[in-house]
């Protein structure tokens, strides 16, 4: 086989198939802000028949990006702009499933970050937030979840498991009570016991003590 021939190959399986994985991929995300559009008009209509203090707010941050702020918590659900394969010695190609269509195994991704709210609000571009999920998606709409705690183990079957509206669902509410358990901890005395004059007036000026 010349050449030629070997690139028009790889152009009709590959790359086609990248293509089409990340078009499913970015039908994902768009249905993720949709559902995060929504739970946030839902939340707020019923807690604000009891408690009018707790703010809930979602917002897109362009064609790959939306976030839902809730009490104290931010999650941000990120999709990556390309198509990913897994190392030979990933579990994923020794199922029969991928060892019977290699491209198979080629998926989008989509991370799901837990900020602190107060990080965005005033600007503190030295706080860290936690990578708690990554969902993964092929051209069958077969899917899986690498995360923390139950992220990691509800949504881990690849083979049989196709993304539809009720499984995206159950990972943004999965995802929400992570953040919701997941509370700050006060630092060691002697961890923080020493501040410089930079640290102060940063603090004075953007809270990011």
């Amino acid at each position: 086989m010349s050449e030629m021939q070997d690139i028009i190959e790889l152009l009709k399986t590959k790359s086609s198939t990248k293509q089409e994985v990340y078009r499913i991929t970015k039908d994902v995300f768009d249905d993720i802000s949709n559902i995060l559009e929504k739970k946030v008009s839902m939340l707020s209509s019923e807690l604000h028949q009891t408690d009018n203090l707790i703010n809930l707010e979602h917002e897109s941050k362009g064609a790959f990006e939306s976030h839902i702020s809730f009490s104290g918590d931010r999650l941000v659900f990120h999709m990556h702009s390309n198509i990913f394969d897994f190392y030979p010695s990933h579990p994923i190609h020794k199922t029969s499933y991928v060892k019977q269509d290699s491209m198979r195994s080629f998926c989008g991704v989509i991370h799901i970050y837990n900020f602190l709210n107060d990080s965005f609000k005033y600007n503190r571009l030295n706080d860290v937030g936690n990578l708690i999920g990554r969902l993964f998606i092929n051209k069958d709409r077969h899917f899986f979840v690498e995360g923390e705690k139950e992220l990691g183990f509800l949504f881990n079957d690849f083979v049989n498991q196709e993304l539809n509206l009720e499984y995206l669902e159950k990972i943004i509410d999965t995802s929400i009570l992570f953040a919701l358990n997941f509370d700050l901890l006060v630092p060691n005395f002697q961890d923080i016991n020493l501040v410089n004059v930079h640290q102060i007036l940063d603090m004075n000026n953007t809270h990011k003590l």
